[in-house]
């Protein structure tokens, strides 16, 4: 079973960023159950085959204020997914620091290596006011990204800083069954 883990200080917001997450493993059929962070528990990280951290909204940053919420991620040996504001929560957790910079709309990134599924050049969809300067965090491997890192990947943690669920629902798929 995945856990999907909810961003969203405003429910209206999880419509937006964790709802196309759960269409696009309904869709193939796959087990989950969806918790907003604060409510996550040590019972629901030992059930969790893998786990998806989403995105939330350009003006919700109060998982910054509980970052302490997320301190399991520094000894979690499950795969981990982080979705734009899962990919700065990782982040924090591991030393980095928010920068700011806003992308909104489709970019093109050029994916070096393989990245679940993803390789060479695409579109994908940004939305996002921050992001982690991960080229300082000696432990992550960067695959797409030159001045803002855009997917990157530390032992079994991936993180995207773009929106997989508007564009390129295959990484959500691949992470599921390969990641």
């Amino acid at each position: 079973m995945i856990l999907i883990i909810d961003t969203c200080k405003e429910r209206l917001h999880y419509f937006e960023f964790v709802k196309p997450v759960e269409d696009v493993l309904n869709k193939q059929g796959m087990g989950f159950w969806t918790k907003h962070y604060l409510n996550v528990s040590d019972k629901d990280l030992i059930k969790a085959k893998k786990i998806i951290i989403c995105g939330t909204s350009l003006q919700d940053n109060q998982f910054v204020e509980d970052i302490d919420y997320f301190s399991w991620l520094k000894n979690f040996e499950k795969p981990v997914l982080g979705i734009c504001a899962g990919m700065q929560i990782i982040g924090l957790v591991f030393g980095g620091r928010i920068k700011k910079e806003t992308e909104i709309g489709f970019f093109k990134e050029k994916f070096e290596k393989r990245f679940l599924g993803l390789n060479g050049g695409l579109e994908v969809y940004h939305l996002h006011n921050n992001f982690i300067d991960f080229f300082k965090l000696s432990d992550f491997e960067i695959f797409s990204g030159n001045k803002i890192p855009q997917a990157v990947r530390h032992k079994k943690i991936y993180g995207v800083l773009f929106h997989p669920e508007v564009r390129n629902k295959e990484l959500i798929l691949d992470f599921v069954k390969n990641g």
